[in-house]
C-alpha cells in the first residue's frame, strides 16, 4: 500500500506525493531465514552419518560390481557385468540362495505360530497373576541373550557330548551320539531350529500387546452370535491382528535375510556348504577368497533383495493406515 501526503509547493496549492509503506529492517528479515534453517541443522548429523556410512559404501560396492582388481589395484578394469554372470551362474551361489529361501520361510511361520501361540496362553484368563509372570519370564530369555551368547550355548547343547544327546539317549531315542552342527543331512535344520528359538519371543511380546488391545466386546458379540472358540479365533482374533501380523512377517523376512552371525558362528557355512546363506557367501568371497568384485556384485544382489522385501512392507504399512 502507498500513502500519499499533501505537500505544499511555492507555485501552488499542495499536490500529492506518494511515499513507500513500512519496509522491514534487514535484521528482521535476516532471522527468520536463519529460522527456516534451523530444522534443517538439527538433521544436518543425522543426515551426514548417513551420507559417511551408507550412501557412500553402498555407492561404492555397486562400482566395484561393475569392475575388476578393485581395492588391490589403484585402477580397476570396467568389466561390465561380468562380476554379476560369474555370481548368478555359480553353483554355490544358488545353492546360498536355495538354503536362505528355506531358512527364511521356515524361521517366520515357525516365528508367528509360536509367537502367536505362545501370546494367546499368556492372554488366557485361565493363568493368574503370577503363572502369567513366570512364564512370560521364561518365554522371553531367548530374547535376553546375544547371538554370540545363543551360538556358543547351543553349540555345547548340541555337541556330541552334549545335554540334547544326554537327553534323547536316556529316553531311548538315540543310540549314539549326533554331532547335529557337523551332520550335512541335519546342519541346516539344526541352525534353523536356534534361530526360531532366539527369535520367536519378538513374535510373542507383539502379538501379546495386539491381543490385550482387542476388545472383549467383540467376543461376547461373536457368542451372542453362536460363534464357538475356532469360529472367533479366525473370525475376531486374526483380523484383528492383521495388521501387526502383516507387519511383523515382512520385518522377519527381512531380518531373517540378513541373518550373519548365528550362520557364522554356529557352523560357518558349512559341513559342504549345507548351511551356505547369501549373507556368508558374500564375506567369504570378500574374506576368504579376495574376490572383492565377486562379494560386491553379490551384495548389490542382496541388496535388490531387501529392497523388494523393504517396498513390500512399506506398501502393507500404507494399506493398514487407509
Amino acid at each position: 500500500m502507498r500513502s500519499t501526503l499533501e505537500m505544499p509547493t511555492r507555485s501552488g496549492p499542495a499536490s500529492p506525493v506518494s511515499t513507500p509503506g513500512p519496509v522491514r529492517p534487514a535484521p528482521v528479515r535476516r532471522r527468520r531465514r536463519l529460522h527456516r534453517l534451523v530444522p534443517y541443522g538439527y538433521l544436518s548429523p543425522t543426515a551426514l552419518l548417513i551420507i559417511v556410512l551408507m550412501v557412500i559404501p553402498i555407492v561404492m560396492v555397486i562400482g566395484y560390481s561393475f569392475a575388476d582388481n578393485v581395492i588391490v589395484e589403484p585402477n580397476p578394469v570396467f568389466a561390465g557385468l561380468a562380476n554379476y554372470v560369474k555370481v548368478l551362474t555359480d553353483p554355490n551361489f544358488l545353492a546360498a540362495l536355495r538354503h536362505t529361501v528355506a531358512f527364511i520361510m521356515i524361521s517366520t511361520a515357525a516365528h508367528l505360530f509360536l509367537g502367536l501361540t505362545f501370546a494367546r496362553m499368556l492372554n488366557s484368563p485361565l493363568l493368574g497373576g503370577l503363572a502369567k509372570a513366570i512364564f512370560r519370564l521364561v518365554y522371553i530369555l531367548p530374547w535376553l541373550f546375544t547371538i554370540a551368547v545363543v551360538a556358543v550355548i547351543w553349540r555345547l547343547l548340541l555337541d556330541p557330548y552334549g545335554v540334547v544327546n544326554y537327553v534323547l539317549q536316556t529316553i531311548g531315542i538315540l543310540q549314539h551320539g549326533v554331532d547335529w552342527l557337523a551332520d550335512p543331512s541335519l546342519a541346516l535344520w539344526a541352525v534353523t531350529f536356534v534361530n526360531i528359538w532366539s527369535g520367536y519371543p519378538f513374535f510373542m511380546i507383539s502379538l501379546l500387546a495386539g491381543l490385550q488391545g482387542i476388545s472383549p466386546e467383540l467376543y461376547e458379540a461373536a457368542a451372542v452370535d453362536g460363534a464357538g472358540g475356532v469360529s472367533q479365533f479366525f473370525h475376531v482374533t486374526i483380523p484383528q491382528l492383521k495388521p501387526i501380523l502383516l507387519s511383523m512377517t515382512v520385518l522377519d523376512l527381512i531380518w531373517t535375510s540378513q541373518q550373519f552371525a548365528l550362520i557364522w558362528m554356529t557352523t560357518g557355512g558349512g559341513p559342504l556348504n549345507v548351511t551356505e546363506m547369501l549373507s556368508t557367501y558374500t564375506y567369504k568371497q570378500a574374506f576368504s577368497s579376495y574376490e572383492f568384485a565377486t562379494a560386491s556384485a553379490s551384495a548389490v544382489i542382496v541388496l535388490g533383495l531387501s529392497l523388494i522385501l523393504a517396498l513390500c512392507y512399506v506398501r502393507s504399512q500404507r494399506e493398514v493406515t487407509r
